[in-house]
């Protein structure tokens, strides 16, 4: 699924190409991937626009459209942005083709049609409900220590629910738990700040790492130019199943909230919870 490292990447490379462009047509292959308006409303709202900005809102691309509405994109599992000459013709698993002037088109491709689009003059009405973004300042080791507070649920559904945390996917989730030597069913109201401190530096450092290599394609994912990314090369645990680990254990695989979950069960244990006494 492309996690925010995927979606930081398609925007960065599409942004040179895209910005002050002008949109000339919009061709709906699948209308079911356009939530929000009708899909011939989509068409006609976006045709004849142009594109203001690009940025990112946990894992959705906002395209700010210069009549001040947003067009946005979420990828969901199998999604990526490809661009193409405005010629090509759709290959298989194209669902959206954005025409844009210049010669050059979007091509929204999605194995599993999942994804889906809006376009809104209120960005809130979508992503109002996101929480903190893990690489913004105002993501400190006390902001986590605050939204882990009293939950005792496993840390790693915490990090996969977008109302506490935006971004954060599977991937990254069991990475940073990696990283910070935590195990994925530790309930989150466990941890020390020792330990809060450390997951707040692994999960900076999965993402970061993560937009450095260009993304993780484990499988649909693919850049603007269509190129994979390399960031799935340095995964230690992620899709790692009987990897052995720097410190002579093995990477298992698990169940945790409904999702796959990879770790190493010798240096990341799971403690017996304590209670927290009076402050």
């Amino acid at each position: 699924m492309p996690e925010l490292p995927e979606v930081e990447t398609t925007i960065n490379d599409l942004r040179p190409s895209v910005i002050g462009r002008q949109i000339e047509n919009v061709e709906v292959l699948a209308p079911a991937t356009i939530a929000e308006p009708t899909a011939e409303k989509f068409r006609r709202g976006l045709a004849g626009r142009k594109i203001r900005d690009l940025s990112r809102r946990g894992k959705h691309l906002v395209f700010e459209m210069d009549d001040g509405r947003f067009w946005i994109v979420h990828l969901r599992m199998t999604g990526s942005l490809i661009l193409k000459p405005g010629s090509e013709a759709p290959e298989k698993f194209i669902r959206v083709i954005i025409y844009l002037a210049g010669g050059l088109a979007i091509h929204f491709r999605d194995v599993r049609r999942f994804g889906r689009m809006w376009l809104v003059e209120d960005k809130n009405k979508i992503l109002g409900q996101l929480g903190l973004e893990p690489l913004d300042p105002e993501f400190t080791p006390e902001t986590l220590a605050q939204v882990l507070d009293d939950r005792k649920s496993a840390i790693k559904g915490l990090l996969l629910d977008q109302t506490l945390i935006s971004g954060i996917g599977n991937m990254y989730a069991d990475e940073a738990l990696y990283f910070a030597r935590l195990h994925p069913l530790q309930p989150a109201n466990s941890l020390s700040g020792a330990e809060i401190k450390r997951l707040h530096s692994a999960i900076q450092k999965v993402l970061l790492q993560g937009i450095r290599h260009k993304g993780a394609s484990t499988e649909t994912y693919l850049r603007p130019d269509g190129t994979q990314g390399e960031a799935h090369l340095q995964f230690q645990v992620a899709h790692q199943k009987g990897k052995e680990c720097p410190c002579g254990g093995s990477v298992e695989r698990i169940v945790v909230h409904q999702r796959g979950t990879f770790f190493c069960p010798k240096c990341q244990k799971l403690k017996k919870a304590k209670v927290k006494g009076p402050q």
